[in-house]
């Protein structure tokens, strides 16, 4: 505990920095593409299986669900067996899974393994966070968070690329085992790469302490409203990406497969957003600049009710760059708020994070089936206004006054 305290924190500008950030942003791109990367063949399962949009939605919506679960005991796992070596098994083994979803003969085993995936990839989105805040400077944190959402968001954009664009000319497989494979790689860069944690200390398990840690954060005033938060972001961006390819491919649009998938490649504003957005709300303050993300969001959503191509084109841009900006702003300010529970805040975070995918993505299908796209439009603009109203009550909370310094580690059962 000494030595750890005594131990610098990561600094941007140094090596240490790049080297954190080279990891993250691999861990990020091979998570995100792992995860997302069924989103754009949701209407290939449904020609080549019968399944309803609802039902291609569970592809994803399981998966989600499972991880959200699995999410809020990773962090406790951890806090036990360490940051990194959860982290790189929870990234290779999952790649390994993606690699057999490839291969699975029917929808119902397709399904099993990506719930099984659900699992697996929960040992790296919630100890990423945790890593960051023990290791990070107060003054690197933003950053260093807005660039590990940066690689999230190109993973994102290139998993659902490369199956989009690939099941056009190869099938849909030959793009899910490309995509794994991928994942494979960019597992090892992150093994060699992430320095060693140097604020963790282990912890043997015990669950009734990790249960009142879990506890004790719905007392703070503003972490509950952050995870709420977290749900109707990732609920309202799933959503719209979920069901857009259904649109295109329709008439009067009548897009292929493969110039669907490309439209992913607007992914690539995140990372941007999440990186400038996470630096600009660490300047001027996270309850002064959260609210404008939803407020971008919430425009988008409204034009990509309109009719013409390029005004769609240009609200999903807005909404995908206000959901990466406010993703790295709530994700970096859950981890200050925390104190000592970092690993269970992130994992209560990330736990509602996921299940706004699971239930909001399944959930817009049936909106999708009765109304169609203004019907879905609908459903993601109320989810958005309900986390613009939070956002602004947000705006009045009082910061904490004893994370003004770089966060030292504390008793585990201490709270800020």
């Amino acid at each position: 505990m000494h030595d750890a305290a005594r131990a610098p924190f990561i600094h941007h500008g140094t090596p240490a920095f790049r080297q954190t950030n080279l990891a993250l942003f691999a861990a990020g791109f091979a998570t995100f593409g792992l995860l997302y990367c069924v989103q754009p063949l949701m209407p290939e399962f449904s020609r080549d299986y019968g399944v309803s949009a609802a039902g291609s939605a569970l592809s994803l919506s399981l998966t989600t669900g499972v991880l959200a679960v699995a999410m809020l005991f990773a962090g406790a796992l951890s806090d036990a067996w360490g940051r990194k070596s959860v982290m790189v098994a929870s990234l290779l083994s999952s790649a390994l899974l993606v690699l057999v979803t490839a291969v699975m003969p029917n929808w119902t085993a397709l399904l099993v393994v990506r719930t099984l995936l659900g699992l697996t990839l929960s040992g790296l989105p919630a100890v990423a966070m945790t890593y960051l805040g023990e290791e990070m400077h107060v003054e690197s944190i933003g950053l260093g968070m807005g660039l590990y959402i940066s690689g999230s968001a190109v993973g994102g954009m290139g998993g659902r690329l490369i199956t989009g664009v690939l099941a056009d000319f190869f099938g849909w497989r030959a793009g899910v085992m490309v995509v794994g494979v991928i994942g494979v790689l960019a597992g090892a860069i992150f093994w060699r790469a992430l320095p060693p944690s140097r604020h963790f200390v282990a912890q043997p398990l015990r669950w009734r302490l990790v249960a009142g840690r879990f506890a004790g954060m719905f007392h703070d005033r503003g972490l509950p409203w952050l995870f709420v938060e977290g749900f109707l972001l990732l609920g309202a961006f799933v959503t719209v990406y979920n069901y857009l390819g259904y649109r295109l491919l329709a008439a009067p649009y009548n897009l292929s497969q493969a110039v669907v998938g490309l439209i992913f490649g607007i992914y690539l504003v995140g990372t941007f957003s999440s990186a400038w957005m996470g630096h600009l709300a660490g300047k001027l303050g996270r309850r002064k600049v959260l609210w404008t993300a939803f407020a971008l969001m919430l425009a988008g959503v409204a034009l990509t009710m309109c009719r013409p191509l390029p005004l769609i084109m240009l609200g999903i841009v807005a909404v995908t760059f206000g959901f990466f900006g406010g993703h790295s702003i709530v994700s970096s300010w859950v981890g200050r708020r925390a104190g000592a529970a970092k690993a269970q805040a992130s994992s209560v975070y990330l736990f509602c994070y996921y299940m706004g995918s699971s239930v909001a993505g399944a959930s817009g299908g049936l909106f999708y089936a009765s109304h169609g796209w203004q019907g879905v439009a609908l459903f993601v603009g109320a989810l958005v206004l309900a986390g613009l109203l939070i956002a602004l009550r947000l705006v009045r909370l009082a910061p904490l006054v004893n994370v003004a310094t770089p966060p030292m580690p504390m008793s585990r059962g201490a709270m800020p």
